[in-house]
């Protein structure tokens, strides 16, 4: 195998990231993005590695049948790196997130648990509550889009089919307005320029919008007249702030922000708890499967109204606030001081008294509640994408919950903590899928770890 070969390949899977999988007659593995299990298809080979390679796809001999028919529905598509299932059914994305699961749980376990079926989307298009448009220039107008796949190069977007079309409105108020001023935009590169990128966050449930522009600096020109025009384009606009992110980093937000309008928050309901979020807090992206994946993990709770539940890496609380009509007690943990703060408030504003929240690193604050005596009924886990490590596990089953709700947005990590559970004295029940990011290559899933009584 060598780079710029050109091979006639059948494509029979999907990689963890969404790409298609081919094999040769020889046995040699490529990965060619954009391509369907069950394309044949004309691949030229890019890059070789000793046991598997990368390929480009060069043309179609004979499509698949879960491919839709061209052009994509968006123009972005392939070149934007954000949408990777855009060019197949709804229905085979759905089956090819069940198989990564499947095939993450297999590798980690020897008897791995079984997988139900993804739980559907309400909404394919439109759902993101979050959006971060990176700013650049494009004939020397500023344009905003996503980024090209495994790159940083933005791919100008003027309507993103996952985003809410208020906030394509927004992003063209906000380029007219660079335009009109003369305002430099930031490249990376040379870490130069002022206008960084722009950040909405939607309450959907509430009918809010908060919206963020980052900036490579202290001060945006003509400030003023920014507001009224994004007002105008976001209707339900309740906090515009300026974000002053000065780091040479990729972090989307700086720490520090100016409230240029209103609120330093944005509202939003789950389950009819009403949250407020702030710019740096963490909240699931797609409210109304959130809902759906939130009322799963109650019902695996098997809360009566007895319970004390320990919610680590709780955020803004919307899990443990959305199980508190149900248990007797919820005490949630979250490291970063401002998603705290938003928890505890909304518990207050919900009314939720049996509800309360500590800053702290979740390992450190599960060793000290252990050391306490504090004896959990269910925890739940809701970790990062790197999920947990082997000690906060330990810690977790030494205070011997009966049953501890793993929530997980990467099958690896959660495979490799099952099987540490595993290892510590858990069962594992029925492995249940949401897709909670239609059309990327991301799966929430939610797993029930059940205490074997000795």
């Amino acid at each position: 195998m060598r780079k710029n070969d050109l091979l006639t390949l059948p494509i029979t899977g999907y990689t963890h990231d969404g790409a298609g999988v081919g094999r040769t007659k020889e046995g040699y593995v490529l990965f060619v993005p954009r391509t369907a299990a069950g394309d044949l298809a004309q691949v030229r080979v890019v890059k070789v590695g000793r046991s598997f390679g990368y390929g480009r796809l060069e043309a179609l001999i004979d499509p698949s049948p879960d491919r839709l028919p061209p052009p994509p529905d968006c123009p972005a598509f392939p070149r934007c790196g954000g949408c990777a299932y855009r060019h197949i059914n709804y229905t085979a994305e759905l089956a090819a997130k069940r198989r990564q699961v499947e095939a993450a749980l297999a590798k980690a376990l020897p008897d791995p648990p079984p997988v139900a079926d993804v739980v559907p989307s309400p909404e394919i298009d439109r759902y993101r509550n979050k959006i971060a448009l990176p700013v650049g220039l494009q004939g020397g107008h500023a344009v905003t889009g996503y980024y090209r796949l495994h790159s940083h190069d933005i791919v100008p977007c003027e309507d993103c089919l996952l985003q809410p079309r208020e906030v394509s409105a927004a992003a063209q108020a906000l380029c007219a307005h660079i335009d009109r001023h003369g305002i430099s935009v930031y490249d990376e590169r040379t870490h130069s320029g002022l206008v960084r990128s722009l950040f909405v966050r939607a309450g959907q449930g509430a009918g809010q919008y908060m919206a963020a522009v980052v900036v490579n600096g202290q001060t945006l020109p003509a400030a003023q007249g920014l507001t009224e025009a994004l007002r105008a384009a976001l209707p339900g606009l309740v906090s515009l702030q300026l974000n002053h992110h000065t780091a040479r980093t990729n972090l989307l937000l700086g720490a520090r922000s100016t409230l240029l309008f209103g609120q330093d928050k944005v509202e939003d309901l789950l389950l009819g708890i009403r949250h407020r979020i702030s710019l740096h807090s963490f909240y699931q992206i797609n409210r109304l499967q959130c809902e759906a994946l939130y009322r799963c993990a109650i019902r695996l709770a098997g809360l009566t109204g007895a319970e004390r539940v320990l919610d680590l890496y709780c955020g803004i609380g919307t899990i443990g606030l959305s199980m508190a009509p149900h248990c007797a007690e919820v005490l949630g943990v979250e490291l970063l001081p401002q998603a705290v703060l938003d928890a505890a408030e909304g518990a207050r504003q919900n009314g939720l008294h049996n509800a309360r929240f500590l800053c702290a690193d979740a390992a450190q604050a599960a060793r000290q509640l252990a050391d306490e005596g504090f004896a959990p009924d269910v925890v739940v886990l809701d970790p990062p994408r790197k999920g947990c490590d082997r000690a906060l596990l330990q810690t977790v089953a030494g205070m011997a919950p009966g049953r501890i709700v793993y929530i997980s947005c990467n099958p690896a990590t959660l495979a490799r903590d099952l099987a540490v559970l595993l290892e510590l004295g858990y069962r594992a029940g029925e492995a249940q899928p949401f897709d909670l990011f239609p059309r990327t290559a991301h799966v929430e899933c939610v797993t029930l770890m059940s205490r074997v009584e000795k």
